[in-house]
Formats: C-alpha cells, structure tokens, sequence
C-alpha cells in the first residue's frame, strides 16, 4: 500500500476538495492519507472536518498548533510515526493528482527507489475552471531543484528520524530530506518524463509584519544556512535531542489560559538578554511572558546622551525581539504547547507557554 502525506493550515476549502477529489478517482484505490491539520483557526477547522467525511481513504489528524510557528516537518513526522504501509509520499494539500498517480509511484519504486516528481503549475483561471487533470494546461513546470513531492520507503525515512524539525515557516526542509539520504548511501531519482502532480495557483500565504502571528522575518534565510551546515558535515540524523513526530497534549491547551509564571520583560538590551539567556531556556511550568518597548530610551534626554556618548538605555527593535524570542523557542522549546502575538502597532509581544507539553 502507498501512503500519502498532506499538511493543512488556514488554506481554502476549494483548494483542498480539488485535491482529495483528484485522490478520489486514482485508478488504483490501494492507497490512504494523512491529512495533519497543524495549527488552524477554529472556523477553518470546523469547516475542513465536514469536508473531509465524503473521503473514506483518509485519516485526519488534528495538531493544536494555533499562533505557533509553521512546522511543516513537524506535520509530516506527525504521521510518518502512525504510518504502516512500505511506501510513503509527501506531498502538498494545493496539489492535483494524476490519476495513475498511485498506480505510478507503486512502478516508479520497482525501477528507481526514492523518486520525486515534476510539478506542473496552473495559472488562476486554469485552477478556476476545475478541468479534469488531463485537460488543465500548465503555465510552467518545475526543475530537479523543487523537491517537494517526494516517494519514499517509509522505514527509510523513519531510519533518518524522519524530517528535520528545526525547519520552521518555510523552505529547505524537503531537500534537506534528500541530503541526508544520500548521505546515507542512497540515490534520490528526479522523474520528469511526465507531469503526474499539477500545482494549484492560490494567494501566497506567507505571514508578514502585517499579522499578528509568529513571523521571523529572517529565517528561510537562517533554514537554508542551517542545510548547508548540516550537508557539509554529511549529517544523516535529523532530531537529535528532541523526540521526532511528537503530538502536543491536548489536555495541557487549559494551562495556556492559566500560567504559574508571570514575567514582564522590557526591551532594554540587558534585561531582555538576562531573560533569554538565563530564565527562557529553563522554563518548566506554563509561563506568560509579556515583552514591551522601553520608551524611556525615545526620550529626548536619553536621545542627546546617546548621541554625546554618555551613558544611557539600550533597546533593541521590536523587530529584534521578536526575531530572537522565536529564535529561543525553536531552540529549546520547539516541542512546546504555545501562543504567540505580537501587536507591531503597540510594539508588544505575549508569549503563553507550556514547556512540557
């Protein structure tokens, strides 16, 4: 049997019926998904629950995941550890299937092992008009750098602990994936002798300064220096110190709204840094950390002794903050139970954290 992987947040209802329906109609039918809601809203979950009981072949899992980082690996770990069948393929939930698709992968195995596939991508009007997969013109298609869609032996891919978790938001962590399998001894196949996945065009859903949700404006940057560190030392484990494909406890969700620990953090350089250095890394009980701008250091007293050269408050950025605090998180914390706002108007962050989840 083939497995297939898809993660889910916040995308459109549309977007996700055209891909289970292209899954619906595969001329083989020995195949199942995991679908892994990780971390949406309460309306877009409600409403993908009731889709999803039209398609018999999928197992949903739900991960409490709401104000947290994007994980995508974490996602895909999540069911990689509940999956039984010898073949596994990560995909995408914004994709279209050719409907040899399953029959394809399974004969692709025989022939080449790991193997990854050119995508083909609609443009807006092609996705609109729900044309069967054969019938869609593509507008572009992908090159061997795109590998995103991925066939795998599943006891592989678990032998590698799965992917990398350190990846959060977006990019690198797929063909950080083929990295380390080759470094591993094995060969990773680009098949491009047909398009058998087709990319729906959508909106870009990458966050900004605009939300008020976790975004780090830095770290596809930081994700792909990562991979290359990680390749030139021919790494082939992912995970080391934290336990892979971890879902949340649900049950601890309650000690958000309750924290033991209060702390309210300035951004004054060397109390913020006491805290990240010091008292982040240790934390063990649910814990609210509330971080403001210091407006002392906007007075124009401190601004004409910073401009003499006397003594006066350092502050870093809003931006500075935040970008370090998520930092932090990834780096102690990623397997964490959290809620993270920041208001860029009010220059404020609330962090809500439950350490041991």
């Amino acid at each position: 049997m083939l497995s297939l992987i898809l993660t889910y947040r916040d995308r459109e209802l549309e977007i996700v019926k055209r891909c289970l329906t292209s899954l619906q109609v595969q001329n083989d039918q020995d195949f199942k998904v995991f679908l892994v809601n990780y971390g949406s809203s309460e309306s877009f979950t409600l409403k993908l629950e009731k889709l999803i009981k039209s398609y018999d072949f999928l197992e949903y899992i739900y991960v409490p995941a709401y104000g947290q980082l994007w994980n995508k690996s974490r996602a895909i770990n999540i069911a990689l550890k509940k999956c039984n069948s010898s073949l596994l393929c990560v995909a995408d939930i914004d994709l279209l299937f050719h409907p040899n698709f399953v029959q394809k992968t399974k004969q692709l195995y025989k022939e080449k092992g790991i193997v990854y596939f050119k995508t083909g991508f609609l443009d807006r009007q092609t996705t609109g008009e729900n044309l069967i997969f054969e019938n869609s013109k593509v507008s572009f298609s992908s090159n061997k750098d795109v590998t995103g869609i991925t066939l795998y032996q599943t006891e592989i891919l678990k032998k590698i602990n799965g992917y990398d978790e350190f990846y959060h938001g977006w990019g690198a962590e797929d063909t950080d994936v083929h990295l380390r399998l080759k470094n591993e001894g094995y060969s990773v196949h680009f098949y491009d002798e047909e398009i058998l996945v087709k990319h729906q065009w959508h909106p870009k859903q990458y966050r900004s300064k605009k939300s008020n949700f976790p975004f780090h404006t830095n770290l596809e940057k930081i994700n792909h220096r990562y991979m290359t560190f990680q390749d030139q030392h021919k790494t082939t484990q992912a995970n080391g110190e934290f336990e892979w494909g971890k879902i949340p406890d649900i049950t601890k969700l309650k000690d958000l709204q309750k924290p033991m620990h209060k702390y309210e953090i300035s951004s004054e350089c060397f109390q913020f840094d006491a805290f990240i250095v010091g008292i982040f890394p240790c934390l063990k009980k649910a814990s609210e950390i509330k971080i403001t701008t210091d407006i002392r250091s906007k007075s124009i007293k401190n601004q004409i002794k910073k401009i003499s050269g006397k003594k006066h408050i350092r502050t870093y950025s809003l931006e500075g903050v935040n970008n370090t605090l998520l930092e932090a998180i990834i780096q102690h914390h990623r397997l964490a139970l959290y809620h993270y706002n920041i208001d860029w108007e009010n220059e404020e962050i609330l962090l809500k954290i439950v350490p041991d989840a």
